[in-house]
């Protein structure tokens, strides 16, 4: 009778365990890279120091906390090249490079910053930039780290570069009112009302069978 009601708690405990896990991930506070294919945008292959657009490219890049590459939020907003150099003659010898800066949400800025709006220009550079190049000309200062990875556009964020951060996994994320009240993870919550209904629920069966004639 004991043996049973401690194998149910210890069930509970590790179903309270498992969902806890399972509502915490490792993220990462970045700038992604994406280029415009057709109507949709596909995680850039190379970096953007080495990825050397064609004239009428759109390039995005979208600042957000993720796991991965299959995670990564993308740009948003207006992504068509002609709406964003609409107002930039073509020149001879010179290129025209959309870009997209999606400076993400208040949820992803680092502690104590605010995200600016997005923003979208057409860049004009030499046929060979890079778009690297393309992006210093119209959205400085840049900030790099020492392993040439892209850690700020416009100043922002003014500090940090790809650091490890906690994020709520997807699809599994808590709800707005969660986030806003700054409660416990739904994960949590499961857990804790699995652990809650296995042990009463042993707890009455122990008492069922010793109380039994």
């Amino acid at each position: 009778m004991r043996r049973r009601a401690t194998t149910l708690l210890v069930l509970a405990a590790f179903l309270f365990l498992w969902n806890a896990g399972q509502a915490q991930a490792a993220g990462y506070r970045y700038w992604s890279f994406w280029e415009r294919d057709g109507n949709q945008w596909t995680y850039a292959t190379q970096g953007p120091s080495t990825t050397r657009p064609s004239d009428g490219d759109v390039q995005g890049f979208r600042f957000a906390v993720s796991e991965d590459s299959g995670d990564a939020a993308k740009p948003r907003g207006t992504a068509d090249f002609t709406t964003i150099c609409a107002d930039t003659p073509a020149q001879d010898g010179r290129k025209r490079v959309a870009l997209v800066v999606d400076f993400g949400t208040p949820t992803d800025a680092p502690s104590g910053e605010t995200p600016p709006a997005a923003r979208t220009v057409c860049a004009v550079t030499a046929p060979d930039a890079t778009t690297a190049e393309a992006l210093a000309a119209v959205a400085k200062p840049l900030r790099y780290d020492a392993n040439a990875l892209l850690c700020a556009i416009s100043g922002y964020p003014e500090t940090g570069c790809g650091e490890q951060v906690a994020t709520e996994k997807r699809p599994s994320a808590p709800s707005k009112e969660s986030k806003k009240d700054g409660g416990p993870s739904v994960g949590l919550l499961a857990g804790a009302a699995t652990v809650a209904a296995l042990g009463a629920a042993a707890v009455w069966q122990a008492r069922r069978r010793r109380d039994a004639p």
